[in-house]
């Protein structure tokens, strides 16, 4: 049984339902896989146990959450070591017209920290509504209006696609296990 480490930085909460759903994937293949917010101090993580490592991030105002870039540049040399993949949840990726920008973030990702993975998701997230503050949600519902007519600013909407989740995490899943020689679980 391979096992996975998937740490992962959210905002609003989509992030962490992504890794929750890669976790499910990985599980339901017979892998342990877990997954640690990085809030709640991976640092007490032994990287090192982990056969393989997956790393996600949100996208607020054009950047990776900082704890999540943080703890990529620290733990560089041991994610080189072995099997990993990243994956980012954005708007951008919510649409076409987004995809180039949302790939923009991932090279600048790279370029910052240093970390080449070995897989690269791209996911479309959330906008919570209901969850913003005054000022926050006074900003999104103005961005909404330009580039998202069709969102209702009075209901929360989600723009992920579970299927894209779903292949990416079996990808993942099946490059691990050829990378490490291990037959896939029945």
């Amino acid at each position: 049984m391979t096992s996975f480490l998937v740490i992962f930085g959210t905002g609003e909460g989509q992030t962490e339902k992504v890794a929750s759903r890669i976790v499910e994937v990985l599980a339901d293949r017979g892998h342990d896989a877990r997954a640690v917010n990085v809030k709640d101090r991976p640092s007490e993580v032994d990287i090192e146990k982990a056969d393989a490592v997956i790393v996600g991030s949100s996208i607020h105002i054009g950047k990776h959450g900082r704890k999540v870039r943080k703890w990529v540049k620290k733990n560089r040399e041991a994610l080189a070591g072995k099997p990993s993949a990243f994956f980012q949840v954005s708007l951008s990726s919510a649409t076409e017209e987004g995809a180039e920008e949302a790939a923009k973030y991932v090279d600048e990702f790279v370029e910052t920290t240093g970390w080449h993975p070995d897989r690269i998701g791209l996911f479309g997230g959330a906008l919570r509504f209901s969850k913003y503050g005054f000022i926050k949600g006074f900003m999104m519902k103005r961005i909404v209006a330009g580039s998202m007519p069709d969102v209702d600013p009075s209901t929360d909407a989600e723009f992920t696609d579970w299927d894209e989740v779903d292949a990416f995490a079996n990808d993942v899943a099946a490059f691990v296990e050829g990378r490490l020689g291990i037959t896939p679980p029945e």
